[in-house]
């Protein structure tokens, strides 16, 4: 095939797609919230995660059909999007796990209405779900902006062609 020839879409091969679509870096998140009903703290790592509107504000993540936490946070009424730093890699796999007590060692304070802000992250976005889009074999959850804030300069963790790492010194 000629480079920059059209594919069908249904021709598309998923492990190439993950492939190419490895090549745009992206920043890691933890979504976090208390769950209802157990008032535990919960949480999932994301690395599709972007800014949607600034009036009103509001933020964007995917989560995938198959999440056994989305679940239990899309009842909160708050959620915390806690942006990871390069060395906040354990927290991200700990929070990419299914089952067990996914919070067991991390450190955490509350948000202004109570959410979990992991201690460490490079910021915090406060929110609550205002709509969910199912598309493929992600849904796509845009959250209101509700409080925000930095905790400290860093780098941030980064996502890159199927590994984590971070940004290098200029």
């Amino acid at each position: 095939m000629a480079h920059g020839a059209i594919t069908p879409a249904a021709e598309i091969d998923g492990a190439r797609f993950r492939q190419v679509m490895g090549r745009f870096a992206t920043g890691v998140v933890a979504i976090t919230a208390v769950e209802p009903g157990t008032a535990r703290p919960t949480g999932l790592a994301a690395n599709s995660f972007t800014s949607v509107s600034l009036d009103p504000p509001l933020v964007a993540f995917c989560v995938a059909h198959t999440s056994t936490t989305w679940p239990r946070l899309r009842g909160a009424d708050r959620l915390c999007v806690n942006i990871l730093g390069e060395r906040q890699l354990e927290i991200c796999e700990r929070l990419a796990l299914k089952g067990g007590d996914k919070f067991d060692g991390i450190g955490w304070t509350e948000s202004p209405s109570g959410a979990p802000a992991i201690d460490g992250a490079l910021a915090w976005i406060e929110c609550s779900v205002e709509q969910e889009h199912a598309a493929g074999d992600h849904d796509i959850v845009v959250a209101r902006v509700h409080a925000l804030d930095e905790n400290h300069d860093g780098r941030p963790l980064v996502f890159y062609r199927g590994a984590y790492g971070g940004i290098a010194r200029r």
